[in-house]
């Protein structure tokens, strides 16, 4: 009796089910993102407090291009962040641009073109491998944050 049918089909299937399990568990990590709140403009002046971001001298490491989910590194399992509201005209986006940012003050940007449909729910992909560039290029700095995103 041969067993080579039966335990082919039975690698593939498990091998099968693996990479679904994998794909649900990515899809429940990424949260859906609601829609932002109305815009208001600030107050016209001088912030309250101060400057925000105090000057400092700051190294802007070369831009990479991925392909949206195609990068090379690895998913890094940061905490959870609160995500940037945007503003935007999701229509006349050509590309997006984020940066993520070291405690040494190092940036890591990644910019991703942005297909017809882009839109708010495809910017965690491009927020997250900004993260996941800056934690692996800085010898895995835990206090990676994410600097800001723009787009053209």
């Amino acid at each position: 009796m041969t067993l080579k049918g039966p335990l082919a089909f039975g690698l593939l299937l498990g091998s099968l089910s693996l990479c679904l399990i994998g794909a649900a568990e990515e899809h429940a990590r990424s949260a859906p993102r609601s829609q932002p709140p109305a815009f208001q403009p600030h107050p016209a002046g001088v912030h309250p407090r101060g400057a925000v971001v105090r000057p400092r001298p700051v190294r802007v490491l070369a831009p990479r291009v991925v392909d949206r989910g195609h990068h090379e590194w690895t998913h890094w399992e940061h905490t959870q962040l609160v995500r940037p509201a945007y503003y935007w005209d999701w229509q006349r986006i050509h590309s997006v641009m984020c940066v993520a940012e070291d405690s040494y003050g190092d940036q890591y940007p990644v910019t991703e073109a942005a297909q017809p449909g882009f839109g708010l729910a495809d910017m965690t992909q491009v927020e997250d491998d900004a993260l996941d560039r800056c934690y692996a290029e800085s010898g895995q700095d835990p206090t990676c944050v994410l600097a800001s995103c723009t787009h053209i």
